[in-house]
C-alpha cells in the first residue's frame, strides 16, 4: 500500500519537539500496516506492541508510569534492549490499555528522544476523557485509501501519477479521462479498505469475480464494526447504534433527483423522534469512524460553523464500498453505473470520503429555500461551493442561486465531464475530487 500519510509520519519524525503521536482510523484502514512500514523505512529497530493480543502488556504500565521504568519493563518483556536516541515503539490497539495512553505525557515530558506511536480503532469509544493526554501528543486520523491510493494499490501506477500531476482544471487527454472513470466506478464498488482491494487483486482477469471476492469481505468487515457495537457499547445502545448506521443507505432511497437529503431522526431508530435520542448512537459512530457528518447551513459567513445547527446535517458512510455492500447493491450495478436515483448519493458519498481524506476535518452543505450545495469548503479566500453530479449533465440552478448571493471567488462541478471552464466556474471529474 502507498498511502499519502507516510509522508506526514516522515515530517513528525524529523520535527524539532517532536511529541509522541497517536494515529487514529476505523478498523481495518490500514494503521498497523502502515506503522509498521513506518519503521521499518525510517529507524533502526522498531518495536510492536499489541495490547489485544497480548494483555500481560497491561502489567507493563501497572506499577508506575514513568517512561525509564517502562522501557525498562518493557525490555524485559521483549527480552532485547531499546535504543531510545533512535527506535520507534508502537502502542497498537492502545485503547485496551489507558495506561499506556496515559503514559505518552511523560514520554512527552521526561523522554522526548524516544519515538513512540500509538494507533487504536476506538479511541474516541472506550477512552475516558482524564486519560487523553491532550497538549502533549501528536494526532493523525487515518482513512479508507483515497481513489489515487487505490490506483497504486491495484498497479495502475501510470494512471494515479497522471492524476497526481495533472492540473484538474486542464481538460484530461481523452484517452485517460474515459480510463480513469471506468476505474472509478470499479473503486465504487471495492472501495478503499485494503482488505477488500486485496481480496480484488486475487481474482486477476475476471473484474466481475474480483468484485465478488471484494464484497465478501467487506461483508465479514461490517460483522466485525457490528461485534464492535455490541462489544464496547452495551446491549440497548449496540441495537441501536447498528440500526442508525443500517439506515444511513436505507434513506438515500427517498430522494428521487438521487440527491442526499437531510438526515430524518424518526425513520432511523424505531421509537426515537428527535436529535436528543439519536446523539448518543451518533456520536458513538463518528468517534468510531463509522460516518461523516456534513452540517447543513442555510446562510454562508466565516466560520461556518457558527452558522451550522447541530441537529441539520447529512449522513455518509466512512468508505464508499461498505455503502454498496449495507445498500446490498451488486457490484456489477455499480461497474455498470446503472442504478438510478441511488447515483447521486453514492457519487456524494465518495465525494465526502475524498474530501476528509485530504485533510478537511469539517464539511458542509448549503441549503436554500428550493435549492442545495452539497458540499462547502471553507479557505482563506472565502467559501468555495462544490456541486455533485454524477452523470454528465452539468447544468445547476442550485450554483447559480448560490453564486448569484455570495459571489464566491470560484466554484466547482464534479460530473462526468471532462475538465473545462467557465467564467470563474471550474468543472472537474468526479474522480479528481481528492486534487481540489
Amino acid at each position: 500500500m502507498k498511502r499519502s500519510i507516510m509522508a506526514a509520519l516522515m515530517v513528525w519524525k524529523n520535527e524539532s519537539g517532536r511529541k509522541p503521536l497517536v494515529l487514529r482510523g476505523a478498523r481495518q484502514v490500514g494503521k498497523t500496516y502502515l506503522l509498521k512500514e513506518f519503521g521499518a523505512a525510517a529507524f533502526p529497530a522498531v518495536h510492536y506492541l499489541n495490547f489485544e493480543e497480548d494483555e500481560r502488556l497491561s502489567r507493563v504500565f501497572g506499577p508506575d508510569l514513568k517512561p525509564a521504568a517502562i522501557v525498562d519493563r518493557l525490555q524485559f518483556h521483549l527480552n532485547h534492549p531499546i535504543n531510545a536516541a533512535s527506535d520507534l515503539v508502537i502502542f497498537d490497539e492502545v485503547q485496551r490499555c489507558p495506561p499506556a495512553l496515559t503514559s505518552l505525557k511523560y514520554f512527552c515530558e521526561d523522554m522526548p528522544q524516544l519515538a513512540v506511536c500509538a494507533a487504536g480503532s476506538l479511541l474516541g469509544v472506550v477512552m475516558a476523557p482524564d486519560s487523553y493526554p491532550v497538549g502533549k501528543i501528536t494526532t493523525l486520523n487515518m482513512w479508507p485509501m483515497s481513489f489515487s491510493e487505490f490506483l497504486y494499490g491495484i498497479g495502475e501506477d501510470a494512471s494515479a501519477r497522471y492524476l497526481a500531476e495533472h492540473d484538474p482544471h486542464q481538460p484530461f487527454d481523452e484517452l485517460v479521462h474515459d480510463k480513469l472513470w471506468d476505474l472509478w466506478k470499479c473503486y465504487l464498488a471495492v472501495g478503499g479498505l485494503p482488505g477488500a482491494i486485496n481480496a480484488y487483486l486475487s481474482k486477476p482477469g475476471d473484474r466481475y469475480a474480483a468484485m465478488e471476492a471484494a464484497r465478501a469481505v467487506q461483508r465479514e468487515l461490517i460483522g466485525g464494526y457490528m461485534a464492535d457495537m455490541a462489544k464496547h457499547s452495551g446491549k440497548m445502545n449496540a441495537l441501536q447504534i447498528e440500526r442508525l448506521w443500517r439506515s444511513v443507505p436505507e434513506q438515500l432511497a427517498r430522494e428521487q433527483d438521487g440527491s442526499a437529503s437531510k438526515f430524518r431522526f424518526r425513520d432511523a431508530v424505531p421509537g426515537f423522534r428527535g436529535y436528543n435520542q439519536i446523539v448518543g448512537p451518533l456520536s458513538w459512530l463518528e468517534a468510531a469512524g463509522l460516518v461523516l457528518r456534513t452540517s447543513i447551513t442555510e446562510a454562508i459567513a466565516a466560520p461556518l460553523s457558527g452558522m451550522a445547527r447541530e441537529n441539520r446535517f447529512k449522513l455518509y458512510l466512512m468508505d464508499v464500498g461498505l455503502l454498496g455492500a449495507l445498500s446490498g447493491m451488486f457490484p456489477s450495478t455499480l461497474l455498470d453505473y446503472h442504478f438510478g436515483s441511488y447515483q447521486g448519493y453514492v457519487a456524494e458519498n465518495f465525494v465526502a470520503q475524498e474530501l476528509r481524506a485530504a485533510g478537511m476535518a469539517s464539511l458542509y452543505c448549503w441549503q436554500g429555500r428550493t435549492s442545495e450545495v452539497e458540499f462547502i469548503v471553507e479557505t482563506p479566500a472565502g467559501p468555495v461551493p462544490i456541486e455533485v453530479k454524477s452523470g454528465r449533465v452539468t447544468r445547476s440552478k442550485s450554483l447559480k442561486v448560490f453564486e448569484e448571493r455570495y459571489h464566491p471567488d470560484r466554484s466547482y462541478v464534479l460530473s462526468g465531464c471532462n475538465s473545462a471552464s467557465h467564467a470563474n466556474r471550474r468543472f472537474v471529474p468526479l474522480y479528481a475530487a481528492g486534487r481540489l
